[in-house]
Formats: C-alpha cells, sequence, structure tokens
C-alpha cells in the first residue's frame, strides 16, 4: 500500500520533471543554436506564467511527500488509514491548484505593470525578476506580492518538510536494529535527495547576489533549476529502486 501512493506522488513529480523543462529548454534552444532571439509578448506572458506555476507546484508537492514519508516511518501502523486514497487525491490536486493560482497572481502583478523601457530580457527565458527590470514604472507592488506569497507559501511548504525530516530522523535514531534503521531510512533517502538538490539549486539560482559583471554566468547559473534539476530527479529514484538495479546489474554482466 505505501508503494502504491509512493508512486502516486512519483508520478506527478515526474510530470513536473517533464513539464518544466518543456516550458524553457525548445525555446533556449531556439536562442543558442540560431540567430532568432527572439519571443512574443504573449509567450513570454505564457512562459512565465507555466514556470512560475510548475515551481510552485513542486515546491507543494515535495512537502507532501515529506509528510507521506513521516506517516510511513513515525506512524507505520496507521498509514493506510491517514494516508487514504481520497486525502492523497486531494493533496495531489491541492498542490496543483495552489500552484497554478500562485502563478496566476504574479502574472498579472508582473504584465499589468506598463512596459517603456528595453526589451531585452536578461536572461534565456521569461522569469518575473528579468521581467521586472524592464518596467518605467514602480515595481514596488508587484515585488512585495512576490515576497509576501513566496515567503507564506515557501517557508510553509520548507517548515512543512523541514518538520517532518526533523520527526523522521529522530524517529530512525530511537529504532535498536541496525536493519530496521537501514530500512526505515532508505524509505525516505531518495525523496531527501531531490529536496536538497532542489532547494540547493534554487536558492543558489534566486538567493544569490547577482553581479552586473558577469550577466552570462547568471543566465548559464539560472539553468541550474530549469534544466539539472529535472534530469537528475529520475536517475536518484531510478537507482533507489530495486527492479532498475536489478535490471542495470543484468546489463553490466551481459555487457562483460
Amino acid at each position: 500500500m505505501w508503494e502504491q501512493r509512493q508512486y502516486f506522488f512519483l508520478s506527478n513529480l515526474s510530470f513536473l520533471d517533464i513539464f518544466c523543462p518543456t516550458v524553457t529548454v525548445p525555446k533556449m534552444l531556439e536562442n543558442l543554436l540560431t540567430e532568432n532571439s527572439r519571443i512574443s509578448f504573449a509567450g513570454c506572458v505564457l512562459q512565465l506564467c507555466f514556470l512560475v506555476a510548475l515551481a510552485g507546484t513542486e515546491v507543494f508537492l515535495l512537502a507532501v511527500m515529506a509528510y507521506d514519508r513521516y506517516v510511513a516511518v513515525c506512524n507505520p501502523l496507521r498509514y493506510t488509514v491517514i494516508m487514504n486514497k481520497k486525502l492523497c487525491l486531494q493533496m495531489a490536486a491541492g498542490t496543483w491548484i495552489t500552484g497554478f493560482l500562485n502563478s496566476l497572481l504574479h502574472t498579472v502583478m508582473t504584465f499589468t505593470l506598463p512596459y517603456c523601457n528595453s526589451n531585452r530580457v536578461n536572461q534565456y527565458y521569461c522569469d518575473i525578476p528579468p521581467v521586472l527590470a524592464l518596467s518605467c514604472a514602480s515595481t514596488y507592488e508587484a515585488e512585495m506580492v512576490v515576497l509576501i506569497f513566496g515567503g507564506i507559501f515557501g517557508v510553509g511548504a520548507f517548515l512543512v518538510t523541514l518538520i517532518s525530516y526533523v520527526r523522521i530522523i529522530s524517529t530512525i535514531f530511537r529504532i535498536r536494529s541496525v536493519e530496521g534503521k537501514r530500512k526505515a531510512f532508505s524509505t525516505c533517502a531518495s525523496h531527501l535527495m531531490v529536496v536538497c538538490l532542489f532547494y540547493g539549486t534554487t536558492i543558489f539560482t534566486y538567493v544569490r547576489p547577482s553581479s552586473s559583471h558577469y550577466q552570462a554566468k547568471d543566465r548559464l547559473v539560472s539553468m541550474l533549476y530549469g534544466v539539472i534539476t529535472p534530469m537528475l530527479n529520475p536517475l536518484i529514484y531510478s537507482l533507489r529502486n530495486k527492479d532498475v538495479k536489478g535490471a542495470l546489474e543484468k546489463f553490466i554482466r551481459k555487457g562483460h
């Protein structure tokens, strides 16, 4: 039963890992491989909207998955009662709905501003900070909306994830047998790696100070979340899967 719930949430994460690069990578490759570095206003709006929506959805989904791991490790006997099918569907739907509603708010706040400065977005894709930098009006309200709602939702989801893993780790330390600790840790090791990768690349991309002297470097760093993270997530979960590891071992043996 736990594996069914795990694969249900993993399927949602897989969709995110497919959709997120689809929003940015095709246009990014076109810009890099050809001399056509243009994007229409409508295309920029849609790109920003879906990028923010998918990023927000992943933040909430990782928090939901952390709570799922917490219940599996700390309340294994009550897992099927707590994480029933209805609750899992509601939680998954809630992550997508909240992510897109949050994105809709930011998109409206961003593109209702007047843009009469340069139309050159200093980024490989349309994101909130580089687009706001082109406005000829005050961006204070839009920036405050990003700060407040991003803080509430982002910090809230991060705290759920952090508290869940603090409880998980404390529970694992109380397990006496080494085998019991290993099994408990194996249920959340992959997800913990994905969480660290996601928050690490996001913080490195958005929180670190940018430099006007190294704009090209800043644009390359911004590819971490949009390309590197979705690419590594399937590898992390696949290599932790017994069936995948078994098939890989058979393939290596045949090669020799």
